[in-house]
């Protein structure tokens, strides 16, 4: 599985082949600041696609998930 996120900031891959990868923190941040993003996942297993749709989280919901990466 592959993991990447991007928006009008960029694209950033923070994981390859179900391992976490070295990524440019500032540019996430960058790429992550941005009202949308696109989380993209590469599960290499067919060739099935999907979407789905998010919305907004609570500052409480961010705030609290937030601690994890602290």
């Amino acid at each position: 599985m592959d993991v990447g996120f991007a928006s009008k900031a960029g694209r950033i891959d923070v994981c390859v082949n179900g391992a976490g990868i070295p990524f440019d923190e500032e540019m996430a941040k960058k790429v992550l600041s941005e009202d949308e993003i696109d989380i993209l996942v590469t599960l290499h297993d067919g060739d099935a696609g999907a979407s789905a749709f998010g919305c907004d989280l609570t500052y409480d919901y961010v705030k609290i998930n937030g601690d994890y990466r602290t």
